[in-house]
């Protein structure tokens, strides 16, 4: 299966996920402000790290289950970028899926061009590696979010939550998924 193929079956899952929850919880998760989102993408990516080191998961939660959800803690940061600041917290199913669809599809779009230029060299790493580059720009996230956005000459918060999010299907894929 090709890259384009893998992304919007991989994207089709966590879609059907993240409005599943939708259905459940609502759009409680409006309330958190960007760095509680990077705070629970770290969480993630930490714990999948701390397996890939020990060998060890004592938690049931499947390790891929947390690539998805890094998925989709990145599509929150995106829509809680772009969504308008008067945007009520409960939003309807029907607007949380056309903000989601939106932001996603502007990720395919990063995707397919980074890896034109890049040769698709992802497929030659290691899911570890990819995990420490999840970790790597959550910390440049951090850093930036305290410094309030001021960067010299780094790229944007939003560059970096499209980046992790693909670097999460890149996982995904490694890992059989897809």
């Amino acid at each position: 299966m090709q890259t384009p193929e893998h992304y919007d079956l991989l994207l089709a899952r966590c879609r059907t996920l993240f409005l599943a929850k939708t259905h459940d919880y609502g759009t409680a998760w409006r309330i958190l402000r960007l760095p509680s989102v990077t705070d629970q993408i770290f969480i993630k990516a930490n714990r999948i790290r701390t397996i890939q080191e020990t060998g060890v998961q004592l938690v049931a939660d499947d390790v891929n289950e947390e690539f998805v959800a890094i998925i989709n803690y990145c599509l929150i940061a995106l829509m809680q970028l772009h969504l308008p600041k008067d945007t009520p917290l409960d939003m309807t199913p029907e607007a949380v899926a056309l903000a989601y669809d939106h932001e996603a599809a502007e990720n395919r779009r990063l995707l397919l061009a980074k890896n034109h230029d890049y040769g698709e060299a992802w497929r030659q790493m290691r899911v570890a590696s990819i995990t420490d580059l999840i970790l790597m720009k959550l910390h440049r996230v951090k850093q930036l979010e305290d410094i309030g956005g001021a960067a010299l000459v780094s790229e944007s918060v939003e560059g970096s939550y499209r980046d992790m999010l693909n670097y999460a299907v890149f996982a995904l894929i490694l890992r059989g998924e897809g």
